[in-house]
């Protein structure tokens, strides 16, 4: 290593921090991403490894440097060189009517000709940014508006926070203000991530990103959405700065600054309240929290003729919307039954008014969640709602826990059609075990049931099932084949021709094979390969039905998870029942030979790839299965074949580097009518 830095490669460093700051700013600032991610990574290696061969190549400002360093004992205080002040609130149109006449008076304009800038009140953490000849040397919280904490080295984390401004012609000193926002769909991927860890879940949005910016370990917040996005500049040298906030703003976005795409110059107050309403219809399709709209008198002559109150200007005002949290009661605790069969526990509330809109029950999730929340009937829950976001409860004050609150407990049966609760060690969800019968998984049962990779029955669409269970024509499988052309016919959109053609599709669907009506049934993490599998192994369905779970594990490829659903399917009275019925309306299969699982393939591994021409993807993979082999999606040492069709790429590459036997589809159509495999 040497001190010295050849020219050659300080200029490859500058021009890959140039293209990674570009990448940078087009992704977090522009959300017009223009590199892979495999590419940017390769250009972060590269550039870390030149400055681990040439230290003096660091410098602040490299993207490298934005991982964090080592956890502070402690955030030093900062006095802001310009308060943060708070701003003064509206709740109606008139109040913000009231505020535009109490400002025009002084400035001696009518509140028509007024001139305002708006924008949203992001709902996070107001932070201020200083730079010093365009370079990031603080950043700091809005702590009591004079005084904040020291928290550069979090900040520097943020990758829409530029450590060093683009463009050129900085000023020598510039403090930006903004605000730290979490957006939705980064909160909840955080806090699922949170939950299968056991870790504690933020109760929204503002509070993660807040708690995210006070990590003492910068390494924590490096690993947390954080976004960042400018509202004002609060210091800037008098040559650069512009007449207006808007043309301020426009500055900052040529600096690298994210601003939000909402902002908007009106004129008049009647056009400001125009616009909180048209924000307000918005609010509810954006991808963060907003509580509000800011509103600002764009001139900055006339913010500095109006100035300020002890703590708020007198220029701005926020227009507030509904609160997203409140506080309530828990009555009971229901538990519903989704599509799937999985239970959510739902808390009945004390109606309360969170977000413009009165909310009497809020999602709980799972017995997880509920433990995570020392939960009770009777207690006191702080309730959030934000958009489209289901309401659910996020905190429990334990201090107001009446005496007589009442332990949430899963229920034994299904609280649909009674089937018993299955809920596998290791798993957060519980879910009924009554697929077949049960009322709440109606529909989506016999969809998969009629799917192409199952019964295949041909006509029987989403659309006319949903008429069929609406109507109550269908309530099991079974019901399906003693529809009769009459009742079809009947149907809107059918009529007798079409009503004809599904009674036929229903008796062309009754000769099946067993492993088709295997995975019809929808036994939970049954696939059409398991399926395979387990009709190949045992033969019968008879033999299936009485397999235990000891006996499920031992075939290749089915764990103990498998080998339970399969067990707790079959246990249920009501499947049986619906199995049953389903032979009596005429369902039937060939016999199995279950020897013939022992030639050719069994225990072989094959995969597929490229575009195959005479034959179905699907259709070549069961006719494998159905001779023992096992389909994967990945090439691999253990793989014995691949067959690569058209257009075949890296899995064709792979299986040359390890001397994989490679098929051409031809040869695997001659393998198949070899041994009958192919229908």
């Amino acid at each position: 290593m040497s001190a010295t830095i050849p020219a050659p490669i300080q200029e490859q460093a500058d021009d890959l921090r140039r293209q990674i700051d570009d990448a940078n700013h087009q992704y977090y600032v522009e959300d017009a991403p223009a590199l892979t991610d495999a590419e940017y990574d390769r250009l972060m290696r590269e550039l870390h490894a030149l400055e681990q061969d040439y230290p003096a190549l660091v410098t602040p400002d490299s993207p490298t440097q934005r991982v964090g360093a080592k956890p502070d004992a402690g955030f030093p205080e900062v006095e802001h060189a310009v308060p943060m002040l708070s701003l003064d609130n509206a709740f109606d149109e008139t109040e913000l009517r009231a505020f535009g006449t109490r400002i025009a008076k002084p400035l001696k304009i009518e509140a028509c000709a007024l001139e305002f800038c708006c924008e949203p009140k992001l709902d996070g953490a107001a932070v201020s940014l200083v730079y010093e000849r365009g370079q990031l040397v603080h950043g700091a919280t809005r702590g009591d508006g004079r005084t904040g904490e020291d928290i550069t080295s979090n900040l520097r984390t943020l990758r829409s926070v530029p450590l060093r401004l683009r463009g050129s012609d900085w000023p020598e000193l510039l403090e930006v203000r903004g605000e730290v926002y979490m957006r939705h769909s980064g909160f909840e991927a955080l806090n699922e991530r949170a939950r299968e860890a056991g870790d504690k879940v933020f109760a929204n949005p503002r509070n993660a990103a807040a708690g995210s910016l006070r990590q003492l370990d910068p390494s924590i917040t490096a690993t947390r959405p954080l976004e960042f996005c400018a509202y004002q500049v609060a210091r800037i040298d008098e040559a650069r700065e512009q007449p207006t906030h808007s043309a301020n703003m426009a500055l900052l976005r040529d600096w690298g600054f994210k601003t939000n795409p909402e902002l908007s110059v009106v004129t008049g107050i009647e056009a400001v309240i125009a616009f909180c309403a048209q924000l307000g219809e918005k609010r509810d399709g954006l991808d963060y929290d907003i509580d509000g709209a800011v509103l600002k008198v764009n001139a900055l002559s006339h913010q500095r003729t109006l100035g300020f109150v002890s703590r708020a200007p007198r220029w701005a005002i926020a227009f507030k919307y509904p609160a997203q949290e409140q506080i309530t009661r828990v009555r009971d605790v229901e538990f519903q039954v989704g599509r799937t069969g999985k239970l959510t526990p739902v808390a009945k509330l004390a109606p309360v008014q969170v977000a413009g809109v009165t909310v009497s029950n809020a999602t709980l999730h799972n017995m997880d969640e509920i433990r995570r929340l020392d939960l009770r009937i009777g207690d006191t829950v702080t309730v959030y709602r934000a958009g489209d976001v289901i309401p659910k409860v996020v905190g429990v004050q334990t201090d107001k826990r009446p005496n007589d609150a009442q332990a949430i407990t899963l229920p034994e049966a299904c609280p649909v059609c009674g089937s018993g609760i299955e809920q596998i060690e290791g798993e957060a969800d519980a879910r009924c075990s009554g697929g077949l019968y049960c009322g709440a998984q109606r529909r989506e049962a016999l969809k998969h049931f009629a799917s192409r990779r199952a019964m295949d029955i041909d006509g029987l669409g989403v659309k006319l099932i949903d008429q069929l269970v609406e109507r109550e024509l269908v309530k099991t499988p079974a019901d399906l084949f003693k529809l009769e052309c009459e009742t079809l016919a009947e149907l809107p959109r059918m009529g007798q021709k079409s009503a004809q053609n599904l009674i036929e599709s229903f008796d062309k669907a009754r000769s099946t094979t067993l492993a088709r009506f295997i995975y019809a049934l929808g036994v939970r993490e049954v696939g059409e390969t398991t399926a395979a599998l387990l009709a190949n192994h045992f033969g019968t369905l008879e033999a299936l039905m009485a397999a235990s779970e000891a006996a499920l594990v031992e075939i290749n490829d089915i764990g103990p998870i498998v080998a339970a659903h399969v067990r707790a399917f079959f246990d249920q009275p009501h499947n049986r029942e619906t199995i049953e019925d389903l032979i009596e309306q005429g369902v039937t299969w060939p016999v199995v030979e279950i020897d013939a699982v022992d030639a050719p393939l069994k225990g072989q591994t094959w995969v597929l790839t490229g575009t195959l021409e005479t034959l179905a993807r699907d259709d070549a993979k069961a006719a494998l299965t159905a001779l023992g082999a096992k389909v994967s999606g990945s090439v691999s040492k253990k793989t014995h074949a691949l067959v690569a069709g058209a257009a075949a790429g890296s899995k064709l590459d792979k299986a040359r580097t390890l001397e994989i036997p490679i098929w051409s589809e031809d040869e695997l159509v001659q393998l198949l009518d070899q041994h009958g495999a192919r229908s």
